[in-house]
């Protein structure tokens, strides 16, 4: 049997005194010869390599199962080092590991470099746990290192998450499959997630299963969804998905920065209501809850039907293994019935907040896939969560620059499956009652917080929290000058796709003023700069004491003086 020498360099752990040890030999394992059984388990401390640009984004891990099912990283590549030199790390992982290898980058698998290895005997702890960058880690280990195919089949996989700069770990078993429909062509794959106990995630409200791993490989921003997430609560959407970015690694390959979220579901702290069990057949108990979602891939779903005015519905709660006869027959004529009398069955408060999220990102996709709820005992029909933004903040060539449209984008080149466009047409904007409805809800949020500085200073957040991931990102999907997807145009670099999404949102919100025939005036009391601790008083326009608070006053200007300071403000 072949032996690899493993170089160690031993620190006495409780007495913190230096001391040479004797070079430890292994057993080689792997196919390739890339990983070594110590025999016991060992806290490494440092890994080298023979560096070359076959070697970049490779990585190292550690294991106490021969299968690696329960491997941990130690240390992934970014530089390819000088060309034929040995290069080294220091590793910052403080479990102990009976098992280590190197895990070759997708383009260089099967050559293995000169490697090194360094540490002390010990089984050691979760202390301190290799982040691979700020942001949260997913690491991701299935049986017999089978690589997810289709959305069926379900993968046996050891799901772990390591978080808050290594410091939290998450490590249970579970299963992954493949999910999406378009996204799924991409080289870059997405994927579901789901444990075999319910789980809390990060800093996800829900305990759950079941978790979707969004790819977003046509988004060069990497951030699109979630900025349509923010502009989903500042809209006051009920229910907005939890997402948040993260590293994907699967079976010891990088796959890149990707986007943890909550998988569309009737769930508490997701779409809340009531779930059904097969024996809700009559009565109040039939009539909800269900979530159905509008969607042009109804047809390659098993449990979906055509409404009578051609809308593809898939049924997404109850599942096709609970759902009863009763129960698929109550929602198909409900489902109908909004439909013949939408202004009785749909919800506008839910209905309009959707379509504004959807008009102000500018997504070609809004009326592509709807999700849709009914609650137990009302029957109306609730729009949401929404869903879907890659082609958002002008990233669709069909439709680019969505800003020099005279009218919606759903009405302009938007993608709208079956008769979604008349139905938002009807709703929304054919009727009084949604007029001043919708007028309604964007005057609360632009003087909440949908302003134009408050949404750059978010994507400036996002730019910086994403920094680290998007270069390793694009190391391993090296895409930023070509155009993917329907992108209009390839921007070059990370900075410059962000930079555009930054031009788009100031160019719509006052694209969408005009549209909605609305002004906006900024709040005095908001953005009026008066010190609270020091003493003021508040005069009419014509001079009138109205005394030493803004607060209680009735909508209107006035004159606010602070010491030797006198400014006009409103009052809403």
């Amino acid at each position: 049997m072949r032996r690899l020498t493993l170089v160690c360099c031993l620190m006495t752990l409780w007495t913190h005194a230096l001391h040479a040890d004797d070079k430890l030999t292994g057993t080689v394992v792997g196919k390739s010869g890339s990983g070594l059984d110590l025999g016991s388990p060992h806290v490494i401390t440092r890994v080298g390599w023979m560096s070359s640009q076959r070697v970049q984004l490779g990585v190292f891990e550690g294991a106490n199962s021969p299968d690696f099912m329960d491997a941990l990283p130690l240390f992934l590549i970014e530089d390819t080092g000088t060309n034929g030199s040995m290069s080294y790390a220091d590793v910052d992982c403080s479990r102990g590991f009976r098992y280590v290898r190197y895990v070759s980058p997708a383009d260089a698998q099967g050559q293995v470099p000169e490697l090194e290895f360094y540490g002390h005997q010990g089984e050691g702890d979760d202390s301190h746990l290799y982040q691979i960058t700020n942001l949260p880690t997913v690491y991701i280990h299935t049986l017999n290192e089978k690589n997810p195919y289709d959305k069926v089949h379900e993968i046996s996989s050891q799901l772990t998450i390591i978080s808050d700069g290594g410091t939290k770990l998450l490590s249970e078993p579970g299963t992954i499959r493949e999910r999406g429909n378009a996204s799924r062509d991409f080289p870059k794959k997405p994927y579901r997630i789901k444990f075999d106990k319910k789980q809390h995630v990060l800093d996800a409200p829900a305990k759950a299963k079941k978790w979707t791993l969004i790819n977003n490989y046509g988004d060069k921003t990497l951030m699109r969804n979630l900025l349509a997430f923010e502009l989903s609560k500042r809209l006051g959407m009920p229910y907005t998905p939890y997402g948040t970015a993260v590293d994907v690694l699967l079976n010891g390959e990088y796959k890149g920065c990707y986007q943890l979220c909550d998988q569309i579901q009737v769930h508490k702290n997701r779409v809340d209501i009531t779930e059904l069990t097969p024996d809700d057949n009559e009565g109040s108990a039939l009539t909800g809850g269900y979530l159905v979602e509008v969607d042009a891939y109804a047809n390659t779903e098993k449990l979906w039907f055509r409404s009578d005015n051609g809308n593809p519905v898939v049924i997404k709660s109850p599942s096709e293994d609970s759902i009863t006869v009763e129960q698929k027959n109550y929602i198909i004529g409900h489902f109908n019935a909004m439909e013949w009398d939408l202004n009785r069955y749909v919800d506008k408060n839910t209905f309009l907040r959707h379509f504004l999220v959807g008009e102000l990102s500018g997504n070609t996709d809004t009326y592509w896939s709807v999700y849709m709820y009914k609650k137990r005992d009302d029957e109306m029909m609730y729009t949401g969560p929404v869903w879907d933004f890659d082609l958002a903040f002008d990233n669709d060539q069909r439709t680019y620059p969505v800003c020099n449209k005279s009218d919606f984008i759903y009405r302009s080149g938007g993608s709208c499956t079956g008769q979604m466009r008349l139905l938002a047409d009807i709703v929304a904007l054919e009727n009084e009652e949604s007029e001043s409805m919708m007028l309604d809800i964007w005057d609360e949020a632009r003087h909440k917080d949908l302003t134009e500085a408050s949404l750059l200073a978010c994507i400036d957040k996002m730019e910086t929290e994403l920094d680290h991931s998007q270069r390793l990102n694009f190391l391993r999907w090296p895409i930023l000058n070509k155009r993917v997807h329907q992108n209009p145009q390839a921007l070059g670099s990370f900075k410059a796709e962000v930079d555009n999404v930054r031009r788009f949102v100031k160019e719509r919100l006052t694209w969408m003023d005009h549209r909605l025939c609305y002004t906006y005036i900024p709040s005095g009391i908001t953005e009026v700069s008066v010190d609270p601790t020091q003493p003021y008083d508040v005069y009419s326009l014509s001079g009138q004491s109205c005394g030493h608070t803004l607060d209680g006053l009735r909508p209107g200007i006035y004159i606010v003086r602070q010491g030797t300071a006198s400014r006009k403000v409103i009052v809403r």
